[in-house]
Formats: C-alpha cells, structure tokens, sequence
C-alpha cells in the first residue's frame, strides 16, 4: 500500500508560465511599429504598373516574344594568381611482395 497522508503545514505552489502573453506582447508592438512606418512614409510599397509581352503565333512557328532585357557581356581578362606546385622524385624503397612457390 501506499500512503497518501500529507503534512497540513505543506504548501504546493503550482507556477504557470507567461511565455503566450509575453510573444503576444512582442507581436503586438512589432505590428505597431511596422504599421507607423509605413504610415509615416519611412517605409513605402511602390508598386509600378506591369504590361504584357506582345506575343504573335503563326501556326507551327514558335511565338514572337518582344522582350527588354539587359544585355550579358562574356569574356575573358588578364589576372595575375598565385598557383600551387607540386614537386615529385623517385626513390628506391623495399615494397612487399606475394608469391606463390610450387
């Protein structure tokens, strides 16, 4: 059997945490803040209009596709970097051998 008597003099303190209020807390100001930027103008969205390419398909020819875009230069240029060598030499050394005798 197991006793369950207790001590009368015996205070049990149960402890809650306050870790969801705390991050609410947290979210609240963090929305505050963002949302007096951008009222404020500090911080914008400028969000520019978009168009549409011009496309124009003839059938069993691939779409002519009008587009702007920026232009890659490829080449090649002198550069000056420091290399590694490596070095080899021969020496003589006694190697194990296998062999079978009959």
């Amino acid at each position: 059997m197991v006793d369950t008597r207790h001590n009368p003099n015996d205070v049990y303190v149960e402890r809650k945490s306050n870790a969801g209020k705390v991050i609410l807390i947290a979210a609240v100001v963090i929305a505050a803040v963002v949302g007096l930027l951008f009222a404020t103008g500090f911080w914008s969205a400028d969000v520019k209009e978009g168009a549409l390419p011009e496309v124009s398909v003839k059938g069993g020819e691939m779409p002519d596709v009008d587009v702007k875009s920026k232009e890659v230069v490829v080449g090649t240029k002198e550069t000056t970097v420091d290399v590694p060598t490596v070095d080899t030499e021969k020496k003589e050394i006694d190697v194990p051998v296998v062999g079978v005798k009959d």
